[in-house]
């Protein structure tokens, strides 16, 4: 087993930690940008499962990674609206929004 699993495996976090902001910014705000973000969060969560396979069970470790950094780049790729204003770095870190924005679900 290479390095490079502690890699992947690094980077399936990453996506798997941007999905849950997404779906937790969705629930707090209702809005659709996010709900999409986190509805294709799933998605790409999975692809980066299948990149850490690839980068474990294969010797293609490389091709591994590139699955897990397509997965990487196609959750920051997502379109969604500008929520935060005058907040913080951990703030937009951990996904938290201003109490201005009401969710406005049914």
């Amino acid at each position: 087993m290479s390095y490079l699993v502690y890699v992947a495996v690094f980077g399936a976090a990453a996506v798997f930690f941007l999905w849950l902001r997404d779906a937790r910014i969705f629930y707090r705000t209702g809005l659709p940008g996010y709900r999409r973000a986190a509805y294709r969060g799933v998605i790409y969560g999975a692809v980066a499962i299948l990149g850490v396979a690839v980068t474990y069970f294969s010797t293609l470790e490389l091709l591994g990674l590139g699955i897990v950094l397509a997965g990487l780049y196609l959750q920051g790729k997502e379109e969604k609206e500008k929520i935060w204003t005058t907040e913080n770095t951990l703030d937009r870190l951990l996904g938290k929004t201003s109490t201005g924005i009401r969710r406005t679900m049914p």
